[in-house]
C-alpha cells in the first residue's frame, strides 16, 4: 500500500465513505502525492499518456496561429494575455513561443500558467527559461486580475474530479468505502441537489444500470474564468460529446478511463497516485453554463478539421517545405488531423465574451455550435 492509498483509506475510516469526485480529487491532486501532483509523473512518450503537443510541435504553432486573429479580432490591443491552465511539462507553451517569437503579436503578448503542482512549474521554468521575461506563474486563477486575450487549456477539463451516478430504480451516487485494507464502492443518494439538477438541465434520461459521470466542477471552472475576462476569447481543445451522444444508450458504461505506462484500464482504484483518471467532456455543459455567464460559443468542431480549416497546410509549407525531413514531418501530423486519431476524438470549443459575434477561420468549414 502506497502512502497515498493509505491517506485515503485513514480519511475514509474518519469520516465515513467519501464521493468518488473526493477520492478522484485526492488521487490525481493530493499535494507530493496525487498523479498531477508527484514529482514522479511523465507525461509523453516516456510517460502515462501524450497529448497533441507531444505529437508535433507544429500543435503549437498552430494555437499560435490562433492567438494572432483573435488579437486582430480585439482590435491589436498593446497588451494581449494568454492564460493556460494545466501546461504539463510546459511543451505547448514552448511551441507557441517559437512560432510567435518571429511573429508582430510576441512585442505585445503577455503569458500566464495557471499551475497548482510546484514540481510541474519548477519544470516549466526549465523548459522555458529562454522566454521568461514573457511569462509569470500563478498557483490558481484568483491569482490574476483581469486579462484581455485568451483563456486557453489543453485536455484540462477531462481531468476534473467527477461524480460517479447510476440509476438502480432511482438514481445514486457511487461512494468509495473501506473494508480493512481493501477500497471497494457502495452506492448512496446523492451527495448534492445539484447532480438531479444537472440531469433535468440537459435532460437526461437513464435506463436501469446506467452509469456514467457527471462534471459539475465545469461551471466552477467557467466561472473563475470568466471572472477574470471583460473581453475576449476562451479556447478549450478537449475529448468528448454533445450531451445527447455523452449520455446516449450504447455509452451505459459512462467514459471514465485510467491511463498507466501507455496502458489503458477501467480500474480506478489500482496504480493510486500513479495513474491517470480522467472522464470525456460533456460540451453542452460547457456551451450552456458559459453561455449562461456571457460567454458566446462562437465555434466548435474536430480538432482535425479545425486545424485544416485554420490553414495547417499553409503552416507546414512554411515551416518544413525546404526540410529533407518533410514526408517523415508530414506523417507525423496527419496524427493531429486524421480520421481514428486525436484529429477525431479532440474537439476545438472557442467562446467569446465582448462586442458582437466574431468569426474565425479555424470554424469556416463546419461550425457544430449549434448540435449542442
Amino acid at each position: 500500500m502506497n502512502p497515498l492509498e493509505q491517506k485515503i483509506i485513514e480519511k475514509i475510516k474518519r469520516e465515513g465513505p467519501i464521493t468518488f469526485e473526493s477520492f478522484m480529487e485526492m488521487a490525481l491532486y493530493e499535494p507530493g502525492l496525487g498523479y498531477y501532483s508527484s514529482e514522479n509523473t511523465e507525461i509523453g512518450k516516456a510517460g502515462d499518456f501524450y497529448t497533441s503537443q507531444h505529437l508535433h510541435p507544429v500543435f503549437g504553432a498552430m494555437i499560435g496561429k490562433q492567438f494572432e486573429e483573435m488579437h486582430r479580432v480585439l482590435g491589436m490591443p498593446r497588451d494581449f494575455t494568454v492564460v493556460e491552465f494545466g501546461a504539463g511539462a510546459g511543451l505547448m507553451c514552448l511551441d507557441i513561443m517559437n512560432y510567435l517569437n518571429k511573429r508582430e503579436l510576441f512585442h505585445s503578448l503577455k503569458y500566464v500558467i495557471v499551475e497548482r503542482s510546484p514540481f510541474m512549474q519548477e519544470r516549466q521554468r526549465k523548459l522555458l527559461n529562454a522566454y521568461m521575461d514573457k511569462i509569470t506563474w500563478v498557483s490558481e486563477p484568483g491569482q490574476l486580475s483581469t486579462v484581455r486575450g485568451c483563456i486557453f487549456s489543453n485536455e484540462l477539463l477531462d481531468a476534473f474530479p467527477v461524480h460517479l451516478v447510476e440509476m438502480n430504480a432511482q438514481l445514486k451516487e457511487i461512494y468509495v468505502a473501506a473494508e480493512g485494507l481493501e477500497i471497494r464502492e457502495i452506492k448512496g443518494p446523492p451527495s448534492t441537489d445539484a447532480i438531479d439538477g444537472y440531469m433535468k438541465e440537459f435532460s437526461i434520461r437513464l435506463a436501469e444500470g446506467y452509469r456514467t459521470e457527471v462534471n459539475l466542477r465545469i461551471r466552477d471552472w467557467l466561472q473563475s474564468v470568466n471572472d477574470i475576462l471583460p473581453e475576449g476569447f476562451v479556447l478549450t481543445i478537449d475529448y468528448g460529446y454533445p450531451a445527447w451522444d455523452y449520455y446516449s444508450e450504447d455509452r451505459n458504461r459512462g467514459t471514465l478511463l485510467c491511463y498507466h505506462r501507455h496502458q489503458v484500464n477501467e480500474n480506478p482504484y489500482q496504480n493510486i497516485g500513479a495513474q491517470d483518471i480522467t472522464a470525456h467532456v460533456n460540451f453542452s455543459s460547457v456551451k450552456k453554463w458559459g453561455e449562461d455567464m456571457g460567454l458566446k460559443t462562437i465555434g466548435f468542431c474536430r480538432q482535425g478539421t479545425y486545424l485544416i480549416s485554420l490553414g495547417i497546410d499553409e503552416m507546414i509549407g512554411e515551416l518544413y517545405s525546404d526540410s529533407s525531413d518533410y514526408l517523415f514531418e508530414v506523417a507525423k501530423i496527419k496524427r493531429l488531423i486524421f480520421p481514428g486519431t486525436i484529429g477525431e476524438t479532440h474537439k476545438v470549443m472557442i467562446q467569446y465574451k465582448g462586442k458582437g459575434k466574431p468569426e474565425l477561420r479555424g470554424f469556416s468549414m463546419k461550425n457544430q455550435a449549434d448540435g449542442l
